[in-house]
């Protein structure tokens, strides 16, 4: 069972992705943590990846594209696998694409977490972290029992510069620019299928068992 996970960044598709790895017991692979196992184990993609990041530059895609065949090669994926972050462009889908079709084989689902914006602006700027023991709240669904300090550990609390509005809607327009034409590329190809990222975090992964089969 090979699976890409789509949705924009706040929808929750990290998470869902997770759940599925465990569920099915598949590998849940993402770029970054790829890049930082092979810069960690001085491969020689892993070299060839720091070189970008170490100049602050993207990685090609045919690069990640290597990294990510080099990872879904290995024995663990044999039954499957989750990818979380990768294709991010029309590029780097045909790129994959075309490696697993070499290969002799194909993706079964591209599965979209399908969040409107306004809610991802309210659950990402509403989000408050505690910068002393790394707890997270929210000032609507999960908020502090006293505003602004840190139930565990009564630090104050912080609003990361990811989390502020303006930068959320930056990466939303990027999502939106580069990666939503990903979701009519896997429509072409029949492996879409779309999921209210709206609904409580067990219903939405209930809905993604009923796509895979439970």
């Amino acid at each position: 069972m090979k699976i890409i996970m789509l949705g924009a960044p706040g929808a929750g598709k990290g998470t869902q992705a997770k759940q599925i790895a465990d569920h099915y017991s598949i590998p849940h692979i993402s770029t970054g943590d790829i890049f930082r196992a092979n810069i960690k184990q001085g491969t020689e993609l892993g070299k060839k990846a720091k070189e970008y990041m170490d100049k602050g530059a993207l990685v090609p895609d045919e690069l990640t594209c290597d990294l990510v065949m080099d990872r879904i090669k290995q024995d663990d994926c044999a039954n499957g696998f989750v990818l979380d972050g990768f294709p991010r462009t029309i590029p780097q889908a045909e790129a994959l694409e075309n490696a697993l079709n070499a290969i002799g084989q194909k993706m079964d689902f591209a599965i979209d977490v399908d969040v409107p914006d306004d809610n991802i602006i309210g659950r990402m700027s509403g989000r408050r972290a505690c910068l002393n023991c790394g707890a997270t709240y929210h000032i609507v669904s999960i908020p502090p029992k006293k505003e602004g300090i840190c139930d565990k550990c009564g630090e104050p609390l912080v609003q990361r510069d990811d989390d502020k509005e303006e930068t959320v809607k930056n990466r939303l327009s990027v999502y939106h620019e580069q990666t939503q034409p990903l979701i009519n590329f896997y429509q072409e190809r029949d492996i879409l299928r779309t999921v209210d990222g709206t609904r409580p975090m067990e219903d939405v992964f209930s809905a993604i068992q009923a796509i895979l089969g439970a």
